[in-house]
């Protein structure tokens, strides 16, 4: 669960961190990352990085295959044969 909170974190930043590494790379003065920040369009970059983060989890939401109502999920776990075997829906 920690992992997919983080994905979307860095998701929804990612769009100012490019916007902050453009800036540093294109003003030839030595500006400071927090004077870019200050003068960020910040509705635009936080707006950008809403619709990444909804964008990609209508993306992961449509292709995660669903079961059927009375359908039982069976865990991965070991076989008889010593291999794992994936987790189902019976």
């Amino acid at each position: 669960m920690i992992r997919v909170v983080v994905e979307n974190v860095l998701l929804f930043l990612l769009p100012a961190a490019a916007y902050v590494a453009y800036m540093l790379l294109m003003r030839s003065s030595n500006t400071s990352a927090g004077t870019i920040i200050n003068d960020a369009p910040l509705v635009w970059l936080f707006l950008i990085g809403a619709l990444l983060v909804a964008a990609t989890l209508i993306y992961y939401a449509s292709i995660t295959p669903g079961g059927k109502p009375g359908q039982v999920y069976i865990p991965p776990h070991v076989g008889k044969d010593g291999r794992i075997e994936p987790g189902q829906l019976k």
